[in-house]
């Protein structure tokens, strides 16, 4: 019967291959506060920057090898997770996030890596 059979073989899922609904809303909520924090404005500031484009472009790109993105499908998950380790790596080293608007005339590493973060994200809602 083959009704059984495809039950069965979607029964052996791992259990860590399969993302709880909780891990998705939280994926979300960070990628959410990223965009608002960094990612509109950023974005925006791309769309008429084409040196920052392109920098964010190279970011995206390392940010999806960092994350095995060409064998794997990225999901919010890997980028919330990546973006909240790459931050609490520069929080550790003694970075502050800005107090005010950004100069994307002259970003910082930091907030061009977490920029690409947000266009991967905004990447994912397309599809």
């Amino acid at each position: 019967m083959v009704t059984g059979r495809l039950a069965s073989v979607t029964m052996r899922v791992p259990f860590n291959r399969v993302a709880s609904r909780t891990a998705v809303d939280s994926a979300r909520s960070t990628l959410a506060a990223l965009t608002v924090s960094v990612g509109t404005v950023g974005l925006a500031a791309a769309a008429t920057r084409p040196g920052l484009l392109a920098q964010v472009d190279q970011h995206a790109a390392a940010v999806r090898d960092s994350l095995d993105g060409d064998r794997t499908p990225l999901t919010s998950a890997a980028l919330a997770g990546y973006a909240e380790g790459v931050r609490a790596a520069a929080l550790e080293h003694g970075w502050t996030p800005p107090n005010g608007p950004v100069d994307w005339s002259h970003p910082e590493w930091l907030l061009t890596r977490l920029l690409a973060v947000c266009a991967l994200a905004r990447a994912l809602d397309r599809d």
